[in-house]
């Protein structure tokens, strides 16, 4: 049986492949894009001034799930002095990855990782748009999502287990700005999971959660 053919997806401008082994490209993702573009001082809306620049020079950023690459591939193409880094469990997916990356000539560096397992080093910023889909939700539609891997959208503890795991995961090397996607549902839980390990919630933009890490949490 032959393999389905890829489809493509417009993401912040750029055209991406998708296939059955990654989340297709959403647009309310490309606000987590403006909020990495805010830390690094660049204009989002055409005639609104910038905020400052918070980032230093060449920053590290790390895409945690990347899918298609679709994020790690987009800061690089935005932000021309980051070295971005993009992991996923999945090696179906960086596949996808790599090859997007090279159609769009976008130079990050992607390797296979279980959340932070792979990744040793300290990060400027943390960004990931882990599986967050609750199965049980009564509003979901199973059916519209059912050409999109299982293991990219759904996630036990109400839909917060990976993103628990992987704020967990942070307060061995913190990064010092930590972005999710999240259902505006699951914010407020979020938010005081985050807080109990040492980051401050600093902005929502849609689905988008941006943290800024304070202390390192007391242990109890």
């Amino acid at each position: 049986m032959n393999a389905p053919s890829p489809r493509h997806k417009d993401f912040y401008g750029r055209n991406f492949i998708v296939t059955p082994d990654v989340l297709i490209p959403r647009p309310e993702t490309e606000q987590l894009i403006d909020a990495v573009k805010s830390l690094a001082g660049l204009p989002i809306l055409p005639g609104v001034k910038p905020s400052p620049r918070v980032l230093p020079n060449n920053p590290k950023i790390l895409d945690v799930g990347t899918g298609s690459g679709c994020i790690a591939i987009t800061i690089k193409k935005e932000i021309k002095d980051a070295l971005v880094t993009g992991v996923d469990i999945d090696s179906s997916a960086l596949k996808i990855a790599d090859q997007n990356a090279k159609n769009l000539n976008a130079f990050v560096t992607l390797k296979q990782s279980d959340l932070l397992s792979n990744c040793p080093e300290n990060y400027d910023v943390v960004v990931a748009n882990l599986p967050y889909v609750d199965p049980d939700w009564d509003w979901l539609d199973k059916k519209a999502l059912s050409s999109e891997p299982s293991i990219a959208l759904y996630a036990e503890d109400h839909g917060l287990a990976l993103i628990k795991k992987l704020i967990d995961e942070t307060t061995a090397n913190p990064p010092k700005y930590l972005i999710l996607e999240a259902d505006p549902c699951q914010h407020q839980e979020i938010i005081a999971y985050a807080t109990k390990n040492g980051f401050q919630h600093a902005r929502t933009r849609g689905f988008i959660l941006e943290f800024i890490y304070r202390s390192r949490p007391e242990s109890h």
